[in-house]
């Protein structure tokens, strides 16, 4: 198969990057880490974090966050 016959998921030809990933997510937005506390808890453990607790949405403590981003990574 040569490049002319790839196509994406859709069945249409692929052209560009399209054939690389078309799931590749964007970064995601960070709240800035500090280094004093008072640091706000993992929403999921319940362990300190990097953020303050000022810090609004969400907060999850590094292995928390990593977790997550495994689970909802593109699986190709």
């Amino acid at each position: 198969m040569d490049a002319t016959d790839a196509t994406d998921a859709t069945g249409l030809p692929a052209t560009g990057d399209e054939r690389t990933s078309y799931c590749a997510p964007g970064p995601a937005p960070r709240a800035e880490p500090t280094v004093e506390g008072p640091f706000a808890e993992c929403v999921l453990c319940r362990a300190p974090t990097e953020y303050p607790e000022s810090t609004k949405g969400i907060t999850l403590c590094p292995v928390c966050e990593w977790q997550e981003a495994q689970r909802t990574a593109c699986s190709g």
